[in-house]
């Protein structure tokens, strides 16, 4: 679904990161390669969602190069929206050669999906440390949603990103929310076979519940993240008495 500035891939990833790599030389500084490296390092060592894996990176600098795409599209995007931004307008954020994007992503679409489930990683990555020493606990929901608003406050583009993938990546929108829902169910799951929280009654229960703490997440992401700045720690503890205690007196 390239809007008028797709092509065919240029060449292979092997030789694309051979020419990155003579690029490189010209146009990269010891000090700026060191920053990628230090700011790859403490990134997870897990692979990134690929769209083509015929274009995974097969070198460390590969891996920075399309790293280093990646975060410039999310800029671009994110400022300027899937159709007002062109390859071009990637490839100068990012300071690397036309020809190297299409090692790594044969058009616009396609670094949009990878993007998108590069998003949804880093989401689930940022939460993780906060909410797996408390999983299937209300304390755990808590602490998840803190942590969730402060990866936000970080990178508020994600809800562009995500918005704009409705209609730019249908599957990869659907895939996002469902996913997500499918670990809040599991966290619940597992808090109910702890004790810790109530059981759902039948699997229409379980879904609802798990869509409904996400929807709620996402929201208050969207209020306390993006519109206006909150103390996370406050917004998930209201959040947090009002699944514990619900609405009645």
């Amino acid at each position: 679904m390239e809007v008028g500035r797709g092509s065919d891939a240029v060449g292979t990833a092997a030789s694309g990161e051979a020419v990155e790599g003579v690029m490189a030389k010209a146009t990269s500084s010891p000090e700026g390669d060191a920053a990628a490296g230090a700011t790859l390092e403490r990134r997870s060592r897990d692979p990134l969602p690929l769209t083509n894996d015929a274009k995974a990176p097969r070198t460390a600098r590969g891996e920075r190069t399309r790293r280093k795409i990646l975060d410039a599209a999310l800029a671009e995007f994110g400022d300027r929206g899937f159709g007002e931004t062109g390859i071009v307008d990637i490839t100068r954020r990012a300071k690397v050669a036309l020809g190297t994007f299409y090692t790594y992503f044969d058009s616009k679409d396609e670094v949009f999906r990878a993007l998108v489930g590069d998003m949804s990683e880093q989401v689930k990555r940022a939460v993780a440390p906060a909410l797996e020493p408390h999983r299937g606990t209300l304390e755990g929901e808590e602490k998840a949603l803190a942590a969730f608003l402060a990866f936000v406050r970080e990178h508020q583009q994600v809800y562009r990103i995500i918005d704009e993938a409705e209609f730019v990546d249908p599957a990869g929108f659907r895939r996002h929310y469902e996913t997500t829902a499918a670990r809040i169910a599991e966290r619940l799951d597992e808090g109910a076979a702890g004790g810790k929280v109530r059981a759902a009654t039948d699997p229409l229960d379980r879904e609802v519940r798990a869509w409904a703490l996400m929807g709620m997440n996402v929201f208050l992401g969207l209020r306390f993240g993006v519109w206006d700045v909150a103390d996370g720690d406050q917004v998930a503890a209201a959040a947090n008495r009002l699944i514990a205690e619900g609405l009645k007196p």
